[in-house]
């Protein structure tokens, strides 16, 4: 009955042990993308005067960034770093 229990233990610590080591899956790549916020949407950095997130004042602010999946920025019409004006990003095509 002991060499049992002790057998029991031993299997479930090295699986306890198998699990916590288990790496979880990366994150996906991300990048930030300035100009696609949207009015107090943004992620972070909405220019002078802004604490950080949620601080844009206008739809498409140029400094103010999202992050979105790496390689889609500029799909969206975003650019990879701060610009002036808050024009309305155009979609671009591959």
């Amino acid at each position: 009955m002991n060499k049992t229990v002790l057998t029991l233990s031993t299997l479930a610590t090295a699986l306890i042990a198998n699990a916590t080591t288990a790496q979880a899956s990366p994150a996906p790549a991300k990048e930030k993308c300035y100009g696609i916020a949207l009015k107090a949407k943004n992620d972070c950095k909405a220019g002078a005067g802004t604490s950080c997130a949620g601080t844009s004042t206008t739809n498409y602010q140029g400094d103010a960034w999202k992050y979105v999946s790496a390689g889609t920025c500029v799909k969206q019409g975003g650019t990879l770093s701060e610009h002036a004006g808050n024009a309305k990003p155009m979609a671009k095509r591959s």
